[in-house]
């Protein structure tokens, strides 16, 4: 039985402010239901945003109409936070409590005080920075029981354990979640649906990120071949999701099978041993290297007499929490912050680059492709030789947009052309500070595909755990005890580590996925009838997925007869939400079999 809608859009249609040619809602409908957690995913500037202002009722919807359950408590963060100015940080987050003895008895304030690191209340908010007042916008939105919680870009500005804190709280809770985040760790972790923005339409797909790649690689198996592109991005990501670690939920054998198809002809893993080689050559022996060195930060030691050498072809990942030295770590390694004491050395050949979280100047007066083209106008990613256009299409930016004016840029889209001119100068050592930010998901995605191939030495800070375990074969920490520590397990150790610490207020099991808590125990009787039960409903599922593709042919031979389409666009709409029922009904028969 379907729950209870919170939210419903009927035929909304939304525009670009001041121009309404620009269609980014077209008659959308949809619904959030009581319970349901929705990940938002799309181009940025696809309207996801507007999307949830429409949701939220922050924005009128341009045609269409929006209905939301009597007495409905809705909390939203937005991207900006709105604070009065001189106002304290309890007068922002407490506001719900009338007393400080309610909120100090109540676990869920002190979890996501806690959690948050919100620790000093009279603290102004006038002279947060701009991390610390995004901490506090959060924990305004999480607090006072809302009934649906819209978060826009909640991850930004958290760390590791910030981020997978905010996955086991959101888990816990009983409301109703649409969160747009480019995170898709976090995607995977929470969401039990996924919503794609693109065309001015809103696919809806069931699970989270990895189901939704699983989805979107099908949906482009179908497609035409001016789709090509996208198809075979699809079908890199989800070869090395198999690759990976097992995904968080069992998936259906028909579904795995359709997968392992798609994915026959996909490059093999990346190659370490001759990107290794490549470097080797480009390199040397000798790379980047700290002697006995010490770094000091006011009154802290970040590092104390460390020794640590970059070989050609490393690729390490730097974790820490929010300013426990890791953009002050690169600084050294790029010799721009002089040590205060030990050696730095560096190889004769080394040609480095550095993505700061600052943005550069950049030729205001040239378009996208002459800035492009003014570094170089091809490139070389192992084997593969590209040219500057096909690397800014690869970076978000589509044919028409490369003559647009540098200066007209948005900070995003500046940020990603620093990238892109940063990636043709063709360094041998590359360093990277937060390369996510501003980043949609397929802009990452494409990202990761050129990094992955890219024969030098890498050296990424970031809090996007998806990026940093892709394309790094290393992971070290800052713990804040002057040493660079080594961790084999990489991100899931370094949560356990903080854990054991008692530094995290994240539980053990947030290092990994969280999952559904374990079902009651069942007798030897009971799993036998529910693998019978899952084996009937998989056979459904096939039926149904068969009975979907000959509805997609009908409607590709019905696309001059109106009458008939309608026809067999009803009963697909059927069949697909029939699919969707038995899938679930799957899922648990499958838990109970395996229980």
């Amino acid at each position: 039985m379907a729950g209870q809608n919170l939210v419903n859009l009927e035929n909304v249609t939304a525009h670009v402010p001041g121009d309404a040619s620009r269609v980014l809602l077209d008659a959308v409908s949809l619904g959030v239901e009581r319970g349901e957690r929705v990940g938002v995913v799309g181009l940025n500037g696809g309207g996801k945003t507007t999307l949830l202002e429409v949701l939220a009722g922050r924005r009128a919807p341009d045609g269409g109409r929006v209905s939301r359950l009597g007495g409905l408590k809705l909390a939203y963060l937005t991207q900006g936070d709105d604070f009065p100015a001189g106002a304290r940080v309890r007068d922002v987050v407490l506001a719900h409590y009338d007393a400080d003895h309610e909120w100090a008895s109540d676990p869920k304030a002190r979890d996501v005080l806690g959690g948050l690191g919100l620790r000093d209340l009279e603290r102004t908010v006038d002279g947060l920075s701009g991390g610390e007042k995004r901490r506090v916008a959060l924990a305004r939105a999480l607090l006072g029981e809302p009934d649906l919680v819209v978060l826009d870009e909640p991850t930004n500005h958290l760390d590791v354990e910030g981020i997978s804190w905010l996955a086991e709280h959101l888990l816990s809770r009983r409301c109703g979640v649409v969160v747009v985040t480019h995170d898709r760790w976090f995607l995977d972790a929470v969401c039990t649906r996924t919503w794609e923005v693109a065309g001015g339409r809103v696919e809806s797909y069931l699970g989270g990120y990895q189901d939704w790649v699983y989805a979107r690689a099908e949906r482009a198996r179908q497609a035409d071949a001016a789709e090509m592109r996208r198809r075979n991005l699809a079908r890199k990501e989800l070869a090395w999701l198999r690759r990976g670690p097992p995904a968080r939920t069992s998936k259906p054998r028909y579904r795995i099978e359709a997968a392992e198809a798609l994915i026959a002809d996909v490059p093999p893993p990346r190659n370490t041993v001759e990107l290794l080689n490549f470097a080797t050559n480009r390199l040397g022996r000798t790379v980047l290297e700290l002697e006995d060195a010490t770094v000091t930060i006011g009154d802290r030691t970040l590092l104390d007499h460390q020794t640590w050498r970059l070989g050609p072809g490393d690729r390490i990942g730097i974790v820490g929490v929010n300013g426990s030295g890791k953009t002050t770590l690169l600084r050294s390694l790029t010799g721009e912050r002089p040590l205060d004491g030990g050696t730095r050395i560096e190889g004769k050949t080394v040609q480095l680059a550095q993505l700061t979280q600052d943005l550069v100047d950049l030729p205001k007066d040239m378009r996208v492709l002459e800035a492009v083209e003014a570094v170089a106008k091809y490139v070389r990613f192992g084997k593969e030789e590209m040219t500057a256009s096909q690397v800014a299409e690869r970076l978000g930016f589509p044919p028409a947009r490369q003559w647009t004016p540098v200066g007209r840029l948005s900070g995003g889209e500046r940020r990603r052309l620093q990238l892109t001119r940063l990636l043709m100068a063709e360094p041998n050592v590359l360093l990277l500070d937060e390369p996510t930010n501003d980043l949609d998901v397929d802009t990452l995605t494409n990202l990761e595909d050129l990094l992955d191939g890219w024969p030098g030495t890498l050296v990424v800070v970031s809090h996007d755990r998806y990026l940093t375990e892709r394309v790094c074969d290393t992971v070290v920490a800052l713990f804040g005890d002057g040493k660079i520590t080594h961790l084999p397990g990489g991100i899931e150790e370094y949560l356990r580590r903080r854990q054991a610490a008692g530094t995290s207020t994240a539980p053990p099991q947030a290092a990994a996925a969280p999952a559904p808590k374990a079902a009651p125990a069942v007798n030897a009787a009971e799993q036998r009838a529910a693998r019978k039960e899952a084996a009937r409903l998989e056979r459904k599922m096939e039926q149904l997925t068969k009975r979907e593709e000959q509805l997609h042919t009908k409607l590709a031979e019905a696309a001059t007869d109106p009458a008939r389409l309608m026809e067999l666009s009803a009963e697909l709409k059927s069949v697909e939400a029939e699919r969707e029922t038995i899938e679930l009904e799957w899922l648990e028969a499958a838990e109970k079999a395996e229980a």
